[in-house]
């Protein structure tokens, strides 16, 4: 059974088996585990940019494509979930359309942008996918009528997804299981379903000609693949998982703004998390999101904690003021990237071989 749902893609490796299994069980458990709104919070965005980060793998690490048009169909996502929602209402109705919506028009704008830019040079496509990302954020930021401009928009969800929703009157192990525990197991099994669909993708013939065109496109097509068009396939993959974590991120938060959608900050956030957890590996879309974004949610309370504990420490107590966050998560990056060369996955497997 678990060997079908991996598609016999195991993580291999006593630590890594360890690691992904630690982060899945911390995760499917975070309610009962770690209580608290900020916790819960943190463990929901780890599930959503698990599929973000896999679905951008599913482009760069195994098909070779960089594009930077990814949060992009992340907001179209969002978007479309968000406006049917206030526009038709809190109702399930509303959030399929919203969806299904989103889906096709991501899906048509992959195979568009992939069919008139991928017979270029990859710097030339990276660059049309930037403009394109860019237009299409500046639309959203102007269109205040339809999409709330800068503010965004802020809506209802259906009522089961909402605190006020009493699964039961009892508690469970201490916890109240109202709407919004509902709402974090909406998204944990959405997002482990979303997952497992790409581990199966990858793992098949459609993943291994991928592959191929990664690795020489020149002799693929010599091979008699139609690497435009696979290309084109991988790009409209890539683009409707990377819509559905958008969703789902509109679930969550009942807010959808340019900023947390559709900035390039989140562009790059999703580029360091594919390098730290491995280019090429379904597995590091899970340890580099999990370590991004637990970094990015509790490094600036850690590093204040240490800042008290070397209160006499000449110099020491200032660098590390927890201002200062962002440069240390810098220094990890770097540090991260010496030690770990093809991520964090890929230097275990590479142990395990050794």
């Amino acid at each position: 059974m678990v060997r079908w749902l991996l598609s016999g893609d195991y993580p291999r490796g006593l630590a890594l088996n360890l690691g992904i299994a630690a982060i899945v069980l911390a995760l499917l458990f975070a309610p009962f585990l770690f209580p608290g709104t900020r916790a819960l919070n943190t463990a929901a965005t780890i599930c959503i940019f698990i599929v973000l980060v896999a679905s951008y793998d599913l482009l760069l690490g195994y098909t070779g494509i960089v594009s930077f048009a990814h949060t992009m169909f992340y907001g179209i996502g969002a978007y479309g979930v968000a406006i049917l929602l206030q526009r038709y209402g809190a109702s399930w109705g509303a959030v399929f359309a919203g969806l299904g919506f989103g889906l096709a028009v991501s899906v048509l704008l992959a195979f568009v942008i992939g069919l008139f830019s991928l017979r270029v040079k990859a710097i030339f496509f990276a660059m049309v996918t930037l403009a394109v990302a860019s237009a299409f954020a500046i639309l959203a930021s102007q269109l205040s009528g339809l999409t709330g401009g800068e503010d965004g928009l802020t809506y209802r969800v259906p009522r089961m997804l909402t605190p006020a929703f009493r699964l039961m009157d009892e508690q469970l192990l201490g916890v109240t299981m109202n709407g919004r525990i509902i709402a974090y197991y909406l998204v944990f099994v959405v997002s482990a379903v979303a997952f497992l669909v790409m581990m199966r993708i990858v793992n098949s013939p459609f993943g291994r000609v991928l592959a191929s065109i990664r690795e020489n496109a020149f002799r693929a097509e010599a091979l008699g693949v139609r690497t435009v068009v696979y290309r084109s396939l991988a790009s409209c993959l890539a683009a409707g998982f990377a819509t559905l974590a958008g969703a789902l991120m509109a679930l969550w938060l009942r807010y959808t703004g340019p900023d947390v959608t559709l900035s390039f900050t989140i562009m790059v956030d999703i580029l360091l998390m594919v390098v730290i957890g491995g280019m090429g590996t379904m597995y590091g879309a899970i340890v580099g999101a999990a370590a991004f974004i637990l970094a990015q949610n509790y490094l600036k309370d850690l590093m204040g904690h240490m800042a008290e504990a070397t209160a006499g420490i000449p110099v020491l107590p200032d660098l590390l003021h927890p201002d200062r966050w962002l440069l240390w998560l810098g220094l990890l990056f770097i540090l991260s990237v010496y030690f770990f060369p093809t991520g964090i996955v890929g230097r275990l497997r590479k142990s395990r071989q050794a």
